[in-house]
């Protein structure tokens, strides 16, 4: 378990960053914490640590964004409006979890199709200060 803490988005961005260098296809990533804490840009410094200069909005309404890196494809998803876990089959996310990179905001509502090995990003806010707790990464 890593521990980190933000002070402002750059250095949210830059955590992001770092667990982006370490990450490989089929890993997965959940991110928990609660509305409006930073979990959205957590996965946009994430994503633009491959694609620095890609626009990276929030999936709230599409449910999945996804980015192609020179490596691998990236996974974006929001399961917010999530109402069962099979309705993440209609998005394709048998094909994300096999062939990209997932991130995955509210996993929870994913259910038993969140796999048991992944990559838990939690992130609590108190008094400004965002602590980012990163566990599961080999």
């Amino acid at each position: 378990m890593s521990l980190f803490l933000s002070r402002s988005e750059a250095e949210t961005t830059l955590i992001a960053s770092r667990l982006a260098r370490r990450v490989k296809p089929g890993d997965v990533i959940a991110l928990n914490g609660t509305l409006g804490v930073g979990k959205t840009a957590f996965c946009r410094g994430f994503i633009q640590s491959f694609l620095p200069k890609t626009e990276v909005p929030s999936p709230t309404f599409t449910l999945l964004q996804t980015y192609d890196t020179p490596d691998f494809s990236i996974y974006h998803f929001d399961m917010y409006r999530l109402k069962s876990p099979e309705e993440a089959y209609e998005i394709g996310i048998e094909d994300a979890f096999a062939e990209g990179v997932s991130l995955i905001e509210w996993p929870e509502k994913l259910g038993y199709l969140l796999p048991k090995k992944h990559i838990s990003v939690s992130i609590e806010i108190h008094n400004d200060v965002r602590q980012i707790c990163i566990e599961g990464i080999d």
